[in-house]
């Protein structure tokens, strides 16, 4: 029941992600600094909604003839559209967000990863562009278009929650960010 849950949860957080796009709010960065990660993959989004797209077309014309089953299959294509474009624009409305006044990075990607990094537990923090990543004990790695660019350490692990709630203890985070220069020179003196 509880993974029921966290899919209805999931789907209405994209939903909500449309409209705050749509809105041009963002979710979450209210006395901090964002840090965008949604440029990398934008391409790649709109080619999945194009893909979808055609597939609706396809099966309409293919389906025509099928009243009953051409309405279920519509509704899922048109569905299935909605989606993709809900998760391009949950990236884009929950960015990353350093705040030194609450001693605090968060550390997102869609709505199915939302860590809060306490500042005071980065050891180091390098910028890092890495192409492939093996899953490994203690490390999690936020990845955009299979790469990240940010590498943080830290003293003690902080808890990372799956999409579905399994709890685990990470030691190195990997995320990706459009400005991971920036977000860099920004983090170093913030976690003193």
């Amino acid at each position: 029941m509880r993974a029921v849950r966290r899919l209805l949860g999931h789907e209405v957080r994209v939903l909500v992600s449309l409209v705050l796009w749509a809105a041009r709010r963002t979710h979450g960065t209210r006395g901090g600094t964002a840090y965008g990660y949604a440029r990398g993959q934008g391409a790649m989004m709109a080619g999945f909604a194009f893909v979808c797209v055609v597939e609706t077309v396809a099966l309409s014309v293919l389906l025509r003839d099928l009243p009953a089953v051409h309405a279920v299959f519509l509704f899922l294509d048109v569905y299935g559209v909605v989606v993709v474009v809900g998760l391009h624009a949950s990236s884009v409305v929950r960015p990353h967000v350093l705040d030194p006044d609450r001693g605090t990075l968060r550390i997102r990607r869609y709505v199915h990863v939302d860590l809060c990094v306490p500042l005071d537990r980065i050891a180091s923090v390098r910028r890092e562009l890495r192409m492939t990543h093996e899953r490994a004990d203690g490390e999690l790695n936020v990845e955009v278009g299979s790469q990240t660019t940010v590498t943080l350490e830290l003293t003690e692990p902080v808890t990372h929650v799956s999409f579905l709630g399994r709890r685990r203890e990470v030691r190195v985070v990997r995320f990706h960010a459009d400005d991971a220069d920036g977000l860099v020179r920004a983090l170093r003196p913030a976690r003193v």
